[in-house]
Formats: structure tokens, C-alpha cells, sequence
């Protein structure tokens, strides 16, 4: 069974730093497009980062310079390092597979495994 289990988020000030983790089961995600995805109460669901099976990453402009998304893939982990936050970072964060992007990705395109979210909270 294909799953993804986040972890990492919590309460952060602004400026701090934080390290999501999303580790993969029931598949290889070296294959697989992955994306972080976040979704802040009353906003549409928004793609920050992505990361192809071919090594391409994409980023959303909002996060861009900010934020990094690797991968270990002896760990079947997706990693999004998260720098600079700031009170508009806050939201539910979710990592996304889909075995259709090999050769590039971008955050806003549709991915058909999900994980159940972690919580970040950027504030003082």
C-alpha cells in the first residue's frame, strides 16, 4: 500500500527555520514526482516546492529563495527545508506523489498520492 507520513512541522518565530520530512512506504519515490503542497485555513490549496524523478525542481515564487526540497533516497525520504519564515508560511503542509513526472515537474500540477499533512505555525 502506498503511503506518506509527514513530520517536522510545529510553532516557529518569524525568521526561524524548520525541516519537514515525508518518508514513503509500499513504494520506490526515487520514481516518483514528489511536491509540497500547503493549504492556510479559508485559502486554496497552494504548491510550493517540487521535485522530479530526474532531478528537476520547480519552486513557487512565494517560497522561492526561502525554501529547498531534496531527497535520500536510500531513507525513501522527501525532505523541504524551510528558512526565512514568515507569519503567511503558516499553514497545513502535505507531501504529493505521482509516478508521471520524470523528466520535470511543477508544484501546481496535479499529484495522486497524498500524505495526511503536518502542522506549521510561524509566529512570535
Amino acid at each position: 500500500q502506498l503511503q506518506l507520513v509527514e513530520s517536522g512541522g510545529g510553532l516557529v518565530q518569524p525568521g526561524g527555520s524548520l525541516r519537514l520530512s515525508c518518508v514513503a512506504s509500499g513504494f520506490d519515490s526515487a520514481f516518483y514526482g514528489i511536491a509540497w503542497f500547503r493549504q492556510a485555513p479559508g485559502k486554496e490549496r497552494e504548491g510550493v516546492a517540487c521535485s522530479s524523478s530526474g532531478g528537476t525542481t520547480n519552486y513557487a515564487a512565494s517560497v522561492k529563495g526561502r525554501f529547498t526540497i531534496s531527497r535520500d533516497s536510500p531513507k525513501n525520504a522527501i525532505y523541504l527545508q524551510m528558512n526565512s519564515l514568515k507569519p503567511e508560511d503558516t499553514a497545513v503542509y502535505y507531501c504529493a506523489a505521482d509516478p508521471r513526472y520524470g523528466s520535470t515537474c511543477q508544484p501546481f500540477w496535479d499529484y495522486a498520492h497524498w500524505g495526511q499533512g503536518t502542522q506549521v505555525t510561524v509566529s512570535s
